[in-house]
């Protein structure tokens, strides 16, 4: 009888259920609801949401056998496994590869081997801050990510007669990594942003402004000359000199060791190879080790905005480039919350996306009614609309048009286990065509795309652009080709293979009608092809 009581609490003990821990997705469609008293829009369609994972995660709209897949699919967990099924598709690491390269570089150009930096990261799923760590202190020996030098050497470039811009590349690094755009504060303490200091500014400067292009190599390598004393600055408003050296914000200066002459170097300059020489103490090392790391808050709060804005369209600080007190993120617990996550499991990119893409609040319908018609981008009461981009665009006009199907090896990447052959193949096929895309879509370089700019060029590059028109017509296998073998039903296969989605019966009508009665099917198909392809509900992922 003694042992009963033990027994008791022992089978008490294990008659508890274990608690799941809530997962990230979850607070945030809880942060989200809570922050307003507003109605929220519905669900979105099961075709709002395939058409929109496809976009985010891939990069281009999904074709009609993979669209009646999704659709058939009756299982209540579709959704998720979808998303994770695109997570581990081979055309993610290129998607992420596209996207970064025009966050981080802003349209400045491509390099063969910063691409390949992206997209093998991407492949391997490496983590953010690991990344971060290559760009800002690259390891020219490691033939892999030695591409991640070209953030560096692009921004150090000089253009005619004008300096190395070392200002502009402190003041992207303040942007890409920490959120803060600097800028302002390059001579004097920000006039309308209390939080910029210039020495914010002075102490990011003091990393990079001994740094140049390796002339040695034929890829993109930095070297830097030794640093003896501390950078030395004034402000046009107060009297005297400051100085600082390397120094993030929010963190303690780095001091500059003292070398006896000749001791500087770990290892020395080269004169027969041209090699400058490596120094024992190189500010970008500390750079790497500072700035991406678990204890900078900035860091993570950027990381986490970041990866939002590729989910939701919009930071939760907007602009992301401009956090201080005076531009609060719009749920600031939120945003606090992601950062930490994000930093606890390890800077996990594709972890974050997954979240997002698994709450109620990234998968609600971009559909205005009554209910959400006063709604605030900011609020994310209802799903905003995102423009395509210049690359999902190109993309998703192959893949709507079956043109996707002519290209040999459409579906090799770099970095991927296909043979050089067949890269080069897919190279000399997308190149060509992707130059036309950004001619007709991208920002000129240096300028930021997170706003929808609608240009006159990009609306003639669909009405009437040689490119897009020459894939109108029907070759074997494309669109037109299949609707040209049809008698009827021309709706559903146009819509299926344009919009992801099934027509309405006014549209199945009207284009079952327009292709069937026309007296050139052919030319009727052509036009409704393109019609659609020039529509909004096609270049607006929603």
């Amino acid at each position: 009888m003694k042992f009963y009581p033990l027994l008791a609490v022992l089978c008490c003990f294990c008659s508890i259920q274990p608690l799941v821990a809530q997962q990230l997705h979850e607070f945030i469609d809880q942060h989200i609801e809570r922050a307003s008293p507003e109605p929220f829009a519905a669900e979105s369609t099961d075709s709002e949401f395939l058409r929109r994972i496809y976009l985010d995660l891939i990069g281009q709209i999904p074709n009609t056998s993979e669209t009646l897949e999704f659709l058939s699919n009756t299982a209540t967990d579709r959704r998720s496994h979808l998303i994770d099924k695109l997570l581990e598709d081979s055309r993610y690491s290129r998607r992420m590869s596209e996207f970064f390269n025009v966050m981080l570089m802003e349209r400045r150009g491509i390099d063969p081997d910063w691409q390949l930096f992206l997209t093998s990261s991407f492949n391997k799923n490496m983590a953010w801050d690991e990344m971060v760590q290559h760009m800002v202190s690259p390891d020219t020996s490691n033939e892999t990510t030695r591409g991640s030098a070209y953030f560096l050497t692009k921004r150090l470039e000089k253009y005619g007669q004008n300096p190395t811009d070392f200002p502009g590349l402190a003041r992207d690094i303040g942007r890409m990594f920490l959120g803060m755009d600097l800028a302002c504060a390059q001579c004097h303490d920000h006039l309308f942003i209390d939080d910029y200091k210039q020495a914010d500014f002075q102490g990011l400067f003091a990393f990079i402004n001994n740094s140049f292009i390796r002339s040695d190599t034929d890829y993109p390598a930095i070297g830097m000359k030794p640093i003896k004393v501390r950078l030395e600055f004034n402000s046009v408003f107060e009297e005297g000199t400051f100085s600082t050296g390397p120094k993030l914000p929010g963190l303690s200066e780095i001091p500059i060791p003292e070398f006896i002459g000749g001791e500087e170097f770990a290892v020395e300059p080269n004169k027969e190879t041209k090699a400058p020489g490596i120094p024992k103490f190189n500010p970008l090392d500390f750079l790497a080790k500072q700035l991406p790391t678990a204890t900078n808050k900035s860091f993570n709060l950027n990381a986490a905005n970041r990866i939002w804005y590729l989910m939701m369209g919009r930071g939760i600080v907007h602009p992301m480039d401009l956090h201080h007190s005076d531009n609060p993120p719009s749920h600031p617990q939120l945003l606090s919350l992601m950062g930490q996550q994000l930093a606890d499991n390890s800077y996990d990119i594709k972890w974050l996306i997954r979240q997002i893409g698994l709450s109620r609040t990234y998968q609600r319908t971009g559909t205005i009614t009554p209910s959400v018609a006063n709604a605030k981008r900011h609020e994310y009461r209802v799903f905003s609309e995102k423009p395509l981009s210049a690359e999902q665009l190109m993309w998703s006009m192959l893949t709507a048009t079956g043109q996707l199907n002519l290209i040999p090896t459409q579906t090799t990447t770099v970095g991927s286990d296909s043979t050089e052959t067949q890269q080069e193949q897919l190279g000399e096929s997308i190149d060509g065509i992707l130059t036309d895309f950004l001619d007709a879509y991208a920002n000129p370089p240096r300028e930021p795309e997170t706003e929808f700019a609608p240009s006159v060029r990009g609306a003639l590059f669909v009405l009437n652009g040689p490119r897009v028109l020459s894939w109108l017509p029907a070759k074997p296998g494309n669109l037109a080709d299949l609707l040209n073998k049809q008698d009827r039903e021309y709706a559903d296969t146009l819509y299926l293979a344009i919009l992801s989605r099934k027509p309405t019966l006014e549209e199945t009508n009207y284009f079952n009608q327009y292709i069937g009665s026309h007296s050139d099917k052919t030319k009727a198909i052509e036009q409704a092809i393109w019609a659609l392809l020039a529509s909004n509900e096609f270049s607006i992922n929603h």
